[in-house]
């Protein structure tokens, strides 16, 4: 029989980023529907906007739009500045966002964001653009497609990474009408060739100003008739994006894409079709949907728990969530996310993270394992992220992927300097003997059954103190293939 606590464990890894310390006494005897009431409760506030820029940025962004300068009328030190300055905040952005992650009461709202974005995978160069589609899709996150997806697409972010801006009349692009058709609502093959060229034209005449707002282009517009998905009109972009929500098929997409997230990669089409069906009667009310899935029975069967590979970004949060630290040098997370191959607001492609299986390889594998050492200790990376990795965004022959590089370089070979509390970690196992610790960290930080004996984790403890044997243990415990699963 499966235990509350288990259950419980397994909702806070797929509902959020994994139980945090001082919610391991509560977990072990929660109603778990309870617990996920309290989840959707923490998350109903709306999130507070994502800024990494500072006044100097937002100056040099101001000024450069009251002047009217484009990028490629700037001298060579001024763009240069510009670039340099842009490319920091991203950074700043990624690592905000990974806080919220980690110590956010809203677990299930950063976690469903966190879906969103490799679902609506864009990469933009401008920070402005970037936090705008954070915010898009934070906010939107448990809310209503109807009103996300709209808002996505006429975000500046997905506009130029779409290439939307250039299509216009007698000229149409087709870049985002397929991917609007491919990866964001229908799926491949519930679509003809036919249906993209006419949608491209609906969208023509869309675009974004340089402030990130959207704009339509009247005179740019093709008004003539379009025939999308077998309906017949003058259609505009808006009326596309209505027409593909009208379709069965997109809540049916969009449910498996969020089950393999979610629940288990192999996907249960009964289950599916059935919430697919109660998401498209609620007119594809978010919130909804994530309760058919967190409060159903078959959630906490034994086949779907410990099931999915943590992503990199998952398995980092998870870790800080359980082991409340301060770190001295918290940009080493940004080459911990690229060596692992997930960089927040850097998605490979269009498509996103692939996931599953694609995160393990011998080399992450390994780097996985050792992560809480070298977290928790003196440790120094000794590996370079490799030059032509897809998180470099394909930026391999100009002096950016240079600076970048320069810059993991320099973060390689350093500690984290993590400062941990160990003490609200630790009170959850005060009055217990030597003989139930390792069993009773097990529970606590495992969801799969451990291939290795208490004794083998005692032989490589610490057994100095009480403190010294739970600290060591619990780091040799998240050390181990099965704390990769969740």
């Amino acid at each position: 029989m499966i235990s509350t606590q288990l259950k419980n464990q397994h909702l806070m890894w797929r509902a959020g980023f994994g139980p945090s310390a001082l919610q391991l006494e509560q977990i072990k005897s929660t109603d778990t529907i309870r617990l996920f009431e309290s989840l959707l409760n923490d998350s109903s506030v709306q999130p507070a906007f994502l800024d990494a820029t500072d006044d100097y940025l937002k100056g040099l962004m101001n000024g450069l739009e009251e002047e009217g300068l484009r990028k490629n009328t700037m001298d060579n030190d001024a763009r240069k500045n510009f670039q340099q300055q842009t490319r920091q905040a991203i950074k700043d952005l990624n690592l905000l966002w990974l806080e919220q992650m980690i110590q956010s009461p809203a677990q299930l709202r950063e976690k469903m964001a966190f879906f969103w974005h490799g679902h609506f995978a864009s990469r933009n160069l401008n920070v402005f653009f970037q936090q705008q589609l954070l915010d898009v899709i934070r906010k939107h996150a448990l809310g209503s497609l109807r009103d996300l997806l709209p808002a996505v697409s006429k975000s500046a972010s997905m506009l130029n990474f779409l290439n939307a801006n250039q299509n216009r009349k007698d000229h149409p692009n087709e870049n985002f009408a397929r991917e609007l058709m491919e990866l964001f609502t229908l799926g491949r093959g519930h679509y003809s060739e036919n249906d993209i060229k006419e949608a491209a034209r609906a969208f023509t005449g869309w675009g974004a100003n340089r402030k990130g707002e959207f704009i339509f282009r009247k005179f740019q517009h093709d008004a003539g008739s379009k025939t999308v998905l077998g309906k017949s009109g003058s259609f505009d972009g808006d009326e596309v994006i209505h027409t593909l929500l009208e379709q069965k098929q997109t809540a049916l997409f969009i449910v498996q894409k969020i089950y393999r997230f979610f629940v288990n990669d192999i996907i249960d089409e009964e289950k599916t079709a059935w919430l697919a069906d109660r998401f498209y009667a609620s007119d594809y009310n978010i919130s909804g949907l994530m309760s058919d899935i967190f409060t159903a029975k078959w959630f906490y069967d034994e086949k779907n728990i410990g099931s999915i590979i943590k992503s990199p970004i998952v398995l980092l949060a998870g870790i800080r969530r359980m082991l409340p630290m301060q770190l001295e040098n918290a940009a080493s997370q940004l080459l911990i996310q690229r060596l692992l191959g997930q960089m927040l607001l850097y998605p490979p492609n269009v498509a996103g993270w692939p996931g599953g299986k694609s995160w393990i390889d011998s080399s992450t594998l390994m780097l996985r394992m050792r992560l809480p050492l070298l977290i928790s200790e003196e440790d120094e990376f000794n590996i370079r992220p490799k030059t032509d990795d897809d998180q470099m965004m394909g930026r391999t022959d100009n002096g950016e992927s240079n600076v970048d590089r320069k810059g993991a370089r320099e973060m390689a070979g350093k500690p984290i300097r993590a400062m941990i509390d160990w003490k609200k970690y630790m009170q959850h196992y005060d009055g217990m003997t030597r003989d139930q610790l390792i069993p009773s960290m097990n529970s606590s930080l495992l969801q799969v059954q451990p291939g290795f004996t208490p004794d083998i984790i005692s032989t490589f403890a610490d057994n100095n103190s009480s403190d010294s044997f739970i600290k060591t243990s619990t780091l040799k415990i998240m050390s181990t293939p099965e704390y990769q699963m969740c």
